[in-house]
């Protein structure tokens, strides 16, 4: 179950596809910005605190006047000029998928430009949905959860070296389900059987969780190896159940954060997955991350907005606004994703655009609104 193949490949690129395919949510109309700070003058606030930097998001090589990203997923950042994308391919202005992609994992520099694309990987993404870097890995591996479903690609998690030369873990079993009601109509899989896999969280110790994810909602603890440890959840609406876990982050007291996505909601629960509490009525939360000031922010897709909350579950503070057809300049488009630099620069990967933005804090930021770096924890 954990055999590494000779050849595989990997993805760069997404593009304008349509809105259903990472679905279920709700449309809700936006919220309000935040008010203005005491002494500001004009705007409207959408943007917060941050401005985008404008033309920043570049057409990969082979783009044309037909074809163009696919959706982009991910986001890791390794360094400044080192951002790693995950995309699902290419395609037309209509959404038509493009016959032979090859842009599903893509790195680009602190310009936009694409310097990498790990095409030699190509054959082992169709969905590729997040991508991640273990931050207390010291060879900083390349992790990417793959929701499989077509082009002959299983559902799986894989780990990369970070050039990407060699794949050096790859979980999860070729025969698995391939619906929802086969996946729900089974509430014991295997630990290796998944269920359109989403995203990982990584602790100290080399242990890892996986939420799997939009068809067997739970979420599964491995060791450091990818050996099975234990597991957590089922299908519902109760406490410790779950409809499409979306999102996972793990605080400096090992408490996990779930964005349970259809639900409209976050949980809490301990590293070993007894329950804590819920966060009631978040719209579309589809991402958590919290930052090195211990700030929970929770990524909604369809309020287009990253919402910043206290550990205690209280809103501090929102920005981002809808910037696909006929909305801002700069704004984002159903975000997936998002990672900080070590320049405090946060990209936020657009789902539905087909773009990755990038952030930069404006001169006069306030230090309360800017969203830090990921929280790294210390070894127990």
């Amino acid at each position: 179950m954990r055999a590494v193949p000779t050849a595989m490949v990997l993805l760069t690129t997404a593009g304008l596809a349509g809105l259903a395919a990472c679905a279920g949510e709700p449309t809700t109309p936006v919220p309000a910005p935040d008010p203005p700070r005491a002494g500001a003058k004009g705007g409207d606030g959408r943007a917060g605190d941050y401005q985008a930097v404008a033309g920043w998001w570049k057409p990969a090589a082979d783009h044309d006047d037909t074809w163009t990203w696919g959706e982009v997923s991910g986001v890791a950042v390794d360094t400044p000029d080192r951002i790693i994308v995950a995309v699902w391919g290419d395609r037309s202005a209509d959404g038509t998928e493009r016959e032979g992609s090859s842009n599903y994992l893509v790195v680009v520099d602190r310009a936009g430009n694409v310097v990498e694309n790990w095409s030699q990987w190509d054959t082992a993404f169709n969905k590729p949905h997040q991508v991640y870097i273990n931050p207390y890995d010291p060879e900083r591996h390349v992790w990417v959860v793959e929701r499989g479903g077509g082009r002959g690609v299983h559902m799986q998690v894989m780990k990369f070296t970070n050039d990407g030369s060699e794949l050096v873990m790859r979980l999860g079993e070729p025969d698995h389900p391939t619906s929802r009601e086969e996946a729900r109509a089974n509430p014991n899989p295997g630990p290796y059987t998944y269920g359109e896999p989403a995203v990982l969280a990584f602790l100290p110790n080399g242990s890892f969780l996986l939420g799997d994810g939009y068809w067997n909602t739970r979420i599964i603890k491995y060791d450091a190896e990818g050996e099975y440890l234990m597991e957590w959840g089922e299908a519902g609406s109760g406490p410790g159940q779950f409809d499409l876990v979306h999102g996972l982050a793990v605080d400096r007291e090992h408490r996990v954060y779930v964005a349970d996505r259809r639900n409209n909601r976050v949980q809490v629960f301990t590293e070993d997955g007894a329950f804590i509490e819920e966060w009631p009525d978040i719209t579309d939360p589809v991402g958590v991350f919290i930052d090195e000031h211990h700030a929970v922010w929770v990524i909604s897709a369809s309020l287009h907005r990253l919402l910043k909350y206290s550990r205690d579950g209280e809103l501090q503070h929102s920005w981002g606004a809808y910037g696909g057809p006929g909305g801002l300049a700069g704004g984002v488009f159903r975000p997936h994703q998002i990672d900080v630099d070590q320049e405090g620069n946060v990209y936020v990967a657009s789902w539905s655009g087909g773009w990755l933005n990038k952030f930069t804090p404006k001169p006069n930021a306030d230090p309360n609104a800017l969203i830090g770096r990921g929280l790294v924890l210390e070894r127990r």
